[in-house]
């Protein structure tokens, strides 16, 4: 991993010269997240690489807008909603590329494919909370015992992956209802899933709704700090698991570089850059060695709900609720 580490000095030059870039990635992953992966790419091909961040929905939105037009070569969300919701202008990757990871993991036409997996969890204070107290399922976030004390974050992606799961699953209505609900239960609004977990540590809130890495991450820096992962009940749908996924543009210009990109980010390397350093789960089966002291990929598979991925695809359609309901 210091090949990884050290790179990231290289990505900063390049991409501050956008004019020399081989291929240009639209990035809703956050680039503290994956800069230095990015950069072991590029050190490894040759191949340079100019990255637009923002998140997952804006850079959909923005390859709707930009059409046959757009610049990107490669489109990597951090959930595969938004690739589904513009997966009719990505192009089929071949079957040769993206054979080693299962099926459920990619689009029936192979328009995009999973580059890691994470799981929604509950993130607890530790200090505050017991296991044994903690609701059943997402559905009872919705309680009197805990009104103003779940923390969440209504504009990250993940967030919107998650819901809009529930909207296939539960149908419109439902999930509106639930939001209602939740919204009027005074949950605290934080930025991004890095500020739930804090959020927690300061005391501001007891319990949020996360993806599993945030509270690894936050026990890797200090093994002792009052946090911990849990899961709903088995089969619940707050227990979803959520790949970040990858496609080509059929605008795009290099598709051959950008393929590189994606075998790259396939290769063991990059799956164990995924888990040990970002603390994900590979979508490569047996790529990777697994660190301890997080939820395995097992424990969440067997708690999640089954969803095909490939019918998430109405990203639209929940940033219009959250729109509807004041918190977008």
């Amino acid at each position: 991993m210091k090949l990884l580490r050290n790179s990231i000095l290289a990505l900063t030059a390049f991409t501050a010269a956008p004019a020399l870039a081989d291929i240009t990635l639209y990035s809703g992953r956050g680039e503290p997240l994956v800069a230095p992966i990015i950069a072991a790419f590029t050190a490894e091909t040759g191949i340079r690489v100019n990255v637009r961040y923002a998140g997952t929905a804006e850079l959909a939105i923005l390859l709707q807008e930009e059409g046959d037009a757009s610049p990107a070569d490669l489109y990597w969300a951090q959930d595969a909603t938004a690739l589904g919701a513009v997966a009719a202008r990505m192009m089929t990757l071949p079957d040769a590329l993206v054979a080693s990871v299962p099926a459920a993991y990619r689009d029936t036409e192979n328009r995009w494919v999973a580059t890691s997996g994470r799981g929604r969890i509950i993130a607890r204070a530790t200090d505050r909370v017991d296991e044994a107290d903690l609701p059943a399922s997402l559905l009872d976030l919705t309680a009197p015992e805990w009104n103003g004390r779940v923390v969440w974050a209504p504009t990250n992606g993940s967030l919107h992956g998650h819901l809009t799961a529930m909207r296939a699953v539960m149908g419109e209505d439902a999930t509106r209802d639930f939001l209602q609900a939740f919204i009027a239960n005074n949950p605290i609004a934080v930025r991004n899933n890095t500020a739930i977990v804090q959020a927690i540590l300061d005391g501001e809130g007891d319990i949020g709704l996360t993806n599993n890495y945030y509270v690894s991450r936050a026990l890797s820096r200090a093994t002792d700090a009052p946090i911990a992962q849990a899961l709903f009940d088995d089969g619940d749908i707050g227990n979803l698991l959520l790949v970040a996924a990858i496609g080509i543009p059929q605008s795009s210009a290099n598709g051959e570089d950008a393929m590189k990109f994606i075998e790259f980010l396939l290769s063991p390397k990059a799956q164990q850059f995924f888990v040990s350093d970002v603390q994900e789960f590979e979508v490569v089966p047996g790529s990777t060695i697994a660190p301890g002291g997080m939820l395995s990929m097992e424990q969440v598979l067997t708690a999640a709900p089954e969803i095909d991925l490939n019918t998430l695809t109405d990203l639209e359609g929940t940033l219009q609720m959250l729109r509807d309901l004041g918190v977008l």
